[in-house]
């Protein structure tokens, strides 16, 4: 029972919270691809080619690090050889390389949003 206005806080709503709140991260970390996605996609046709993807090399190494042969980085992300990038191959890759957008909001926050889904992963 709770008495005068107290709330009592059950540990399935502690643990849904948990659970939201890694979904707004996550959430926010795609966002942050998309807009990565986005600045390479120059014709906006919603997939990277090999051109827009060497174009953009020095771009992109400010949010993932070097790339030594673009032409192999690029063949390594286009998963299906389908001679573009789609989306959902740029963030696996996104993940795998940690992209960080060098002009987001992350700076305000601390850390990256990716170390704070981690320890909300393991919490």
């Amino acid at each position: 029972d709770h008495q005068h206005g107290q709330a009592v806080v059950s540990t399935q709503s502690t643990g849904s919270f948990k659970l939201f709140k890694f979904f707004l991260c996550a959430l926010r970390q795609y966002f942050e691809y998309f807009v990565a996605f986005s600045r390479v996609d120059a014709d906006d046709d919603r997939r990277i080619n090999l051109e827009e993807f060497t174009s953009a090399k020095e771009l992109m190494e400010k949010w993932v690090g070097p790339i030594a042969d673009a032409e192999a980085e690029f063949a390594a992300i286009d998963l299906n050889e389908g001679g573009v990038v789609l989306f959902d191959e740029f963030c696996k890759w996104a993940i795998t390389k940690a992209l960080d957008l060098d002009d987001d909001d992350d700076a305000e926050m601390g850390e990256n949003t990716q170390e704070k889904m981690e320890k909300l992963g393991t919490d």
